[in-house]
């Protein structure tokens, strides 16, 4: 991320702090609430310039250390208007180091009803629309003497059977192989990462795990026994995005808190192993 170069970043300054994004510009997409917000606010607290996209703005502005991040109103799975996006934030900074392809998700949905409009909805949005805006960002990274960094927020579901939830399931698992994909194609300049995302405490938590009991009880499912925090996946993130893993692209990074028990543990003593 600094330097005149990409080959200048094999190395860091002693001096400097790699998390330090004083000067760089991040675009967050779906970055008005939950993981997003936090990413947007945790990289406006590391000195970012941040512009976040959403359908629609968020209810109080997203700031952080005294400073603001742009909103710009977009569909992502409209090109037209994640070109938008990207011109507002080049107009306003001159350039886009990070682009956090944040935007996602899917309710409950039975996989022998679900009907075909709900399906392309949830590919369009999770798979398309990252495919979509790196290809927007593309041009303006390449620009860049030391590129920039794409990392798409996948998930568990896209790494294992996720039942009431076959189209969202398949773009997370699509959008890893992208990652790699676009690694490959656009590398080194651009480095491309994505973190898979397990269960987190969001508002939308009680959406699929239940109250504060089911909560805790799925949390005890994992090897952390609790489920994670936004701030957690944000953090991953940043490290993502700095020049300490300069080396690391075209793969996945786990933030799942170990991943859940191994099934046959329970059905061969009938209690969840905690």
């Amino acid at each position: 991320m600094r330097g005149d170069s990409v080959t200048a970043m094999s190395g860091l300054d002693p001096g400097s702090d790699p998390l330090d994004f004083t000067g760089r510009t991040v675009i967050v997409t779906g970055g008005t609430k939950g993981i997003g917000r936090v990413i947007a606010e945790t990289f406006l607290a590391h000195g970012a310039d941040v512009v976040v996209c959403a359908r629609h703005e968020a209810e109080r502005p997203i700031t952080s250390a005294g400073r603001s991040a742009v909103f710009v109103a977009a569909d992502v799975r409209d090109p037209d208007q994640v070109a938008g996006v990207v011109g507002a934030a080049v107009e306003a900074t001159g350039r886009i180091d990070v682009l956090v392809n944040n935007a996602g998700g899917a309710p409950p949905a039975d996989s022998a009803t679900a009907s075909p409009r709900f399906n392309e909805k949830v590919i369009a949005l999770n798979l398309l629309a990252p495919l979509s805006f790196s290809q927007a960002v593309k041009p303006v990274m390449d620009s860049q003497p030391d590129g920039g960094v794409i990392i798409n927020i996948a998930s568990v579901s896209g790494q294992r059977a996720n039942p009431m939830g076959a189209a969202y399931g398949a773009a997370k698992a699509g959008l890893i192989n992208l990652t790699a994909t676009l690694a490959h194609e656009w590398g080194p300049k651009i480095r491309v990462v994505a973190p898979v995302v397990g269960m987190i405490i969001t508002d939308d938590a009680k959406l699929f795990y239940g109250d504060e009991d089911g909560i805790a009880a799925v949390g005890r499912t994992l090897a952390m026994r609790r489920m994670g925090e936004t701030d957690e996946v944000a953090d991953v993130v940043i490290f993502c995005a700095s020049p300490l893993a300069r080396w690391v692209t075209g793969c996945t990074v786990p933030v799942h808190g170990g991943g859940e028990n191994p099934a046959y543990l329970q059905a061969s003593t009938g209690e969840v192993v905690t």
